[in-house]
């Protein structure tokens, strides 16, 4: 999903990420930890939109994150509908971004190369 061809598709992925962060902030789901909308990708014709979110904190707070998300997603989509201006409001996704848990992993494993390496020079 390339949008390097798309500007209209790219302003339109931006106001739904900048929609999406603000109405997430405002759920009073007790459920929705301390979230941040990372990334948001549409389809070329605009009918779905993921949105990528990392969770701060434990297994079961980012499962209880998750499981608001999917109970709010009709109220997010709405609230898409009447702040994004499209023909069709686009179905929602909402998918925990893999990118800072990879992240983690990498340094992991630089350090402990690291580590091995002052092993050998000493």
């Amino acid at each position: 999903m390339s949008h390097a061809n798309y500007p209209r598709a790219e302003r339109v992925r931006g106001a739904i990420k900048e929609v999406l962060a603000a109405e997430v902030e405002r759920l009073k789901d007790p459920g929705v930890g301390f979230v941040t909308i990372t990334e948001v990708t549409m389809t070329p014709d605009l009918r779905h939109a993921k949105a990528f979110y990392t969770v701060y904190g434990s297994d079961v707070e980012r499962a209880a994150t998750k499981d608001a998300l999917a109970r709010a997603t009709a109220h997010l989509r709405t609230a898409v509908a009447h702040e994004v201006r499209l023909r069709f409001a686009p179905t929602l996704e909402f998918a925990e971004d893999p990118v800072p848990e990879r992240t983690e992993r990498i340094e992991r494993i630089l350090s402990g190369i690291h580590h091995e390496k002052e092993g050998e020079t000493r």
